[in-house]
């Protein structure tokens, strides 16, 4: 397979990698942290084997917007006042799915990214674009370097930060626990849930 490169400001990109992905194909695209790779949701296999991933790695959902959230997840009160104060950002929630059990759910602070993901339904699997044990790419050529031949797209938004990673809430149960300290720390999570929930 040939990987076509597309600018994602390009007239018509975002609509043409979302048609790709409704046809099972996979897209890379910039995000507020690295490259992301998705598929449609029918499609998940696909990326464990592009990226010769561990069948026990779940994939995270990316939203293009909060307001997905309850369509998608059981929510909490907590989740909700998490995800009002910090999303768009780099916050990941797990939260329960129906039939799916838990999942992470993240809206990130890059334009593209949403852009594409609500002209796919508002919410899509979406891992690092880069094989499995190898470097994050933070530019299109980067994931060309390792995923060319083994995905059908990329949007090329330019070079992402790859600032600090998300911090990690989970929410599917009570008391919520904070798995991975990141970007936001504990204490802008405490603050944020002041009223809520305590930790």
């Amino acid at each position: 397979m040939e990987t076509r490169l597309l600018k994602a400001d390009a007239p018509g990109a975002v609509e043409e990698a979302a048609t790709a992905l409704a046809r099972g194909e996979l897209v890379a695209f910039p995000t507020d942290t690295v490259y992301g790779l998705a598929s449609s949701h029918g499609h998940i296999r696909k990326l464990f084997v592009a990226k010769e991933r561990r069948k026990d790695k779940r994939i995270p959902i990316l939203l293009s917007d909060a307001s997905n959230l309850e369509a998608s997840a059981m929510v909490t009160a907590a989740a909700l006042a998490l995800a009002a104060r910090f999303w768009p950002g780099p916050l990941t929630l797990v939260l329960v799915a129906p039939r799916r059990g838990t999942i992470a759910f993240r809206v990130p602070a890059h334009d593209v990214a949403r852009q594409l993901i609500a002209a796919s339904g508002g919410g899509l699997p979406v891992t690092s674009a880069n094989r499995s044990g190898h470097p994050e790419a933070k530019t299109a050529d980067e994931v060309l370097e390792q995923l060319g031949g083994r995905i059908a797209l990329i949007l090329d938004g330019g070079p992402v930060s790859g600032g600090v990673a998300s911090t990690i809430v989970d929410c599917s149960s009570e008391p919520l626990k904070i798995l991975r300290e990141g970007a936001i720390t504990i204490a802008d999570i405490e603050d944020a849930l002041m009223g809520v929930e305590a930790l």
